[in-house]
């Protein structure tokens, strides 16, 4: 009997892992202050110089995101906190926030979104509005980040089309070609890899060449992924979690990313030229859950900063 069958899945199998090892290196993740007073030492789960976003929510005060960022960034880590432009009051709030940012924790990037709120509590109501101010040019910020809607969001196109989504990311295209700072696209996270490919590629043919850090959600229950997707206004990739939810034998299990990622590993291994270059977690099982699914999966470019004694 021949062997070669199964050293053909082998070497398939051996293949699927390198890439999504490619794929992993240098990912990002995302906390809240609540979330990362939970955490003993980031330093334990995440490899060193992890880019950290630190989510801003309504009603969280600016000294709590900025004593988060203090922290993270002592850890050793790059440090991103959340620009939610409906949140801030007006040019004055923006100016302060960034002195503190810098003054206090010497952070030098920032997401910059519209936030999940549905009126703008002063002056601005979306992302560009932000960076016309021109601060974090004049504040020397190296990286900005925008966000990014591979599967459209009702807020800004209640039609269901993309249409306006589509006009910001040109004109963010635009702004990026007039400043010095890096920038990226972060998107919300998606359980489906066919949809965000199309997407994906679809950007580049309209000339947005902005590098692409695709949002994952990180290891969770399915109830948990379920209402999270729901929340956040996840489009059509929701039926992956509505097919699995009508399986009564999985509904116990963990929802992982592995077939999700790997699919788009794989398409970057033999596309070397897809502008999806980073993966950026949501940790939406916990983070510590979701460092141990990276560090089982991201090979040694996922090592912890401090790896801790079995």
């Amino acid at each position: 009997m021949s062997l070669l069958p199964f050293r053909r899945r082998a070497e398939a199998q051996d293949s699927s892992n390198a890439a999504l090892e490619a794929f992993l290196e240098g990912f990002s993740i995302e906390v809240m202050p609540r979330t990362a007073e939970k955490v003993d030492n980031f330093r334990a789960l995440l490899p060193q110089h992890t880019r950290v976003y630190i989510a801003h929510i309504e009603g969280t005060p600016i000294e709590d995101m900025v004593a988060t960022a203090k922290r993270l960034a002592g850890e050793g880590f790059s440090v991103m906190p959340h620009f939610p432009a409906r949140i801030i009051k007006d040019h004055a709030t923006l100016q302060d926030w960034i002195a503190r940012y810098q003054g206090e924790a010497g952070v030098e990037q920032a997401l910059l979104l519209a936030g999940g709120v549905k009126a703008p509590h002063g002056d601005f109501e979306h992302s560009m509005q932000l960076l016309e101010t021109g601060l974090f040019d004049e504040h020397g910020f190296k990286r900005l980040h925008v966000a990014g809607h591979p599967e459209g969001n009702r807020d800004i196109d209640p039609d269901g089309s993309d249409a306006n989504v589509s006009d910001a990311l040109r004109w963010k295209q635009a702004f990026s070609e007039r400043t010095d700072a890096e920038m990226a696209i972060a998107t919300q996270f998606c359980f489906e890899a066919k949809p965000v490919i199309a997407w994906a590629d679809r950007l580049r043919e309209e000339g947005i060449r902005l590098p692409i850090h695709i949002g994952v959600a990180g290891p969770a229950k399915l109830q948990t992924m379920i209402k999270f997707a729901l929340a956040c206004g996840v489009g059509p990739s929701l039926q992956v979690l509505q097919k699995r939810a009508k399986d009564v034998t999985k509904l116990v299990l963990p929802f992982e990313p592995d077939d999700f990622l790997t699919e788009l590993a794989e398409h970057k291994a033999a596309h070397p030229e897809f502008n999806i270059e980073r993966v950026h977690f949501f940790p939406l099982g916990g983070i510590k859950t979701c460092a141990t699914w990276t560090r089982e999966h991201g090979g040694v470019s996922a090592a912890p900063a401090e790896p801790q004694d079995s």
